[in-house]
């Protein structure tokens, strides 16, 4: 592998010689070889390179940056927001707290991307853009890296969890609204209870997600705040007059999406409160998801010895051994998913608790670790939905089967021969194999006119119809 020599202010450093990074990413490539896989997240080096565009706007706009190296670096920044240097980001998420490595990274990459824009050759010559003066001008890793995680967070939010979580929610209504007379046996304690309709217990999780996405949007407002102005403490030194508001409306213009400046940049730069209160958003979605998930998959177990109720889709086999075996593997995923949203909130809960004094140092795995879940929730629920959801039946020979059976059904008398008598009636036909209709009639607590007249499962389900 051919080399050139980069230079920081600790000295030269050999980096390869088709890579546009620079010296100090180099170091912290070779300082943090610490598991390959956990690469910095491409989102995180998209936000940067919105803000360092938008940076370099608001730089030229206050008259401290000139238009030719405005342009040069904004050139850059749309190479990398388009995808043509991906491979120019080779750090790993485990690295200096604040994030100053993947910082300085893009900060180099545009600088030498842009030196090349220019007409120059890589590694030849003087930088016409310097990566500190120039690239990272108004900023300090301390407000960028905060400003980069809630433009990454954001946009995964609103363009795949929420998105993906409403596909899912849409479909499970339609299934609500379509099953709402089919009358089934509930269960409580995983024991037989009264009766309700699929619609209903279906509606019960349209419930759920809608509540989830009420409490995600909640916490967009103050996600959407943005760190950028508060350089190293929060005072904004070295930054010119007007600048935070400037360039967070850029930043606004270019992504799209009504981020502002926050009020207040000393929490912006050491707590990460808005990170601890989104994600605790997607974990409420996941635990709202693992309990739908887990209903459904009972609800179709069997086919022939488990309960049955529904039919759900097909889509492989589901033993090397067991000829004809189909799992509800949909079902799986999306738990498992769930499973790993929930640890990452304790990784995200404890990240935030280390904000030390006007610093908070656990920025990079509290960003990795929430587009991580907000991407699995979203692109989840959407597998969920295609595979799954979409196909889901009543089985209605099953459903019959489990509602005659049922023991509960007795609780339709309570109101007219008492708890007691009631109970008497379902234990003895438990204990002789019996129903409920023949041991009333036995018992003598009433004729067989009045039972057909009472106990009537689709008098039982209530006029709520999942509201």
């Amino acid at each position: 592998m051919e080399y050139r020599i980069e230079k920081d202010t600790m000295g030269e450093v050999k980096v390869p010689a088709d890579k546009y990074w620079g010296a100090q990413t180099e170091r912290s490539r070779n300082n943090f070889k610490i598991g390959p896989a956990a690469s910095m997240p491409l989102e995180i080096i998209q936000g940067f390179a919105y803000l360092k565009k938008a940076a370099a706007h608001a730089n030229h706009d206050l008259g401290v940056l000139s238009a030719e190296k405005m342009e040069l670096i904004s050139k850059a920044c749309d190479e990398i927001l388009a995808g043509k240097l991906d491979d120019q980001f080779p750090l790993v998420i485990w690295q200096t707290g604040s994030g100053t490595q993947s910082n300085m990274n893009v900060n180099e990459v545009v600088s030498n991307r842009a030196h090349v824009l220019a007409g120059n050759t890589l590694g030849e010559g003087q930088k016409l853009i310097h990566p500190n003066d120039d690239v990272n001008k108004s900023q300090s890793s301390n407000d960028t890296y905060p400003t980069a995680m809630h433009i990454a967070c954001y946009k995964m939010l609103v363009e795949t969890t929420i998105p993906g979580v409403e596909k899912l929610r849409d479909t499970l209504a339609e299934k609500s609204a379509a099953f709402m007379d089919v009358v089934k046996i509930g269960r409580t304690h995983l024991m037989d209870a009264t009766p309700l309709t699929l619609g209903q217990e279906f509606s019960g999780y349209v419930a759920q997600l809608n509540h989830g996405l009420k409490a995600l949007r909640n916490t967009l407002d103050h996600l959407s705040e943005i760190a950028l102005g508060g350089t190293a403490v929060g005072t904004g030194i070295n930054t010119p007059e007007g600048y935070a508001e400037l360039v967070a409306s850029k930043i606004a213009g270019f992504t799209q999406l009504p981020f502002r400046s926050a009020e207040n940049k000393f929490e912006a730069l050491a707590a990460h409160d808005a990170i601890v209160e989104s994600h605790g958003a997607l974990k409420q979605l996941a635990v709202s998801l693992n309990k739908i998930a887990n209903d459904i998959r009972l609800l179709a177990s069997g086919p022939r010895s488990g309960i049955g109720e529904i039919i759900i889709p097909a889509n492989e086999p589901g033993s090397s051994i067991m000829p004809g075996k189909v799992n509800p593997t949909q079902c799986e995923a999306l738990t498992m998913v769930c499973a790993q949203v929930i640890g990452n909130d304790v990784t995200i809960t404890v990240g935030g608790t280390q904000g030390h004094y006007e610093l908070n140092v656990f920025k990079p795995v509290m960003a990795a670790n929430f587009l991580q879940s907000a991407r699995l929730i979203g692109e989840a629920c959407v597998s969920f939905n295609d595979h799954c959801a979409i196909g889901i039946e009543p089985d209605l020979k099953n459903i019959k089967k489990h509602v005659n059976n049922s023991l509960m059904l007795v609780t339709a008398l309570n109101t007219h021969i008492g708890y007691e008598k009631a109970a008497k009636i379902a234990k003895t036909a438990h204990e002789n194999g019996t129903t409920l209709r023949e041991e009333a009639i036995n018992l003598g607590y009433l004729s067989g006119e009045e039972f057909d007249k009472w106990v009537r499962p689709a008098d039982m389900v209530g006029s709520l119809k999942g509201k």
